[in-house]
């Protein structure tokens, strides 16, 4: 069964994605708000699919701790769930992506009009210096900063190494950090092709001051909320 409902939701997917990457080139004249507000209609009708086709729901913990300005969030990576959902869980997102994915066909070109934060992941110093320098750009314009930290998804029960790029941008910004830890993996895992129903978990951390601290320091206390809240969450099917 989980394999039917998976073949249905890629079809629809195909068909969705190549639908909104049209849509979303005739929407290159307006501004980057009303840009954002037209081509995540996507995400909200992937996500709806999710739980329509697939059996995947989602509760969110923790929306009191959002900030009433923009804010970096340094989320777990785990699924290509989390990829979509934010942009329909968060107020404006610039998420940080590897510059590959604007080269995919049709995906990529309506990501490229989402006011990502393309980069070199190869580049070493020279990728913090971009995440800064647009960072600094995308939060003065209303958008809320999106990076995982790990840089690529891991499987349930694992860690990757963290990255410092988040945290270095909050330091040199005094943006406040939102640290988010979530078990998608469960049910939309890595590269899998079947997925299963179950209920993702996201839960929203404290606000971490940034003043005064160093990216190592922030990138630090991120990982440890994460990785220990991380211990706590439900299973995924244990609400289906």
């Amino acid at each position: 069964m989980n394999l039917l409902r998976s073949v249905f939701f890629a079809l629809l997917q195909t068909a969705l994605t190549i639908f909104f990457s049209v849509v979303a080139l005739f929407t290159f004249p307006f501004s980057a708000h009303t840009r954002y507000r037209t081509i995540t209609r996507y995400n909200h009708a992937l996500i709806w699919l999710a739980r329509a086709v697939l059996g995947i729901r989602y509760v969110v913990e923790g929306r009191e701790h959002l900030p009433t300005t923009p804010a970096i969030l340094l989320a777990k990576h785990q699924s290509a769930w989390e990829t979509v959902a934010f942009l329909c869980l968060f107020p404006p997102v610039s998420p940080v992506i590897k510059q590959e994915l604007l080269k995919v066909p049709f995906f990529g070109w309506g990501f490229r009009l989402l006011n990502p934060i393309a980069i070199d992941r190869s580049a070493g110093r020279e990728a913090l210096k971009q995440i800064v320098a647009q960072g600094r750009e995308k939060l003065a314009a209303g958008f809320w900063v999106l990076v995982f930290p790990e840089g690529t998804r891991v499987a349930p029960g694992e860690k990757g190494k963290y990255g410092i790029g988040g945290g270095w941008l909050a330091a040199e910004t005094g943006a406040p950090v939102l640290p988010i830890a979530h078990n998608a993996g469960e049910v939309w895992p890595k590269n899998a092709f079947i997925k299963r129903p179950g209920t993702v978990t996201v839960r929203i951390g404290p606000v971490i001051d940034s003043t005064g601290k160093s990216a190592a320091e922030l990138t630090r206390a991120v990982e440890a909320w994460i990785e220990t809240e991380m211990t706590r969450l439900p299973p995924a099917a244990a609400r289906q």
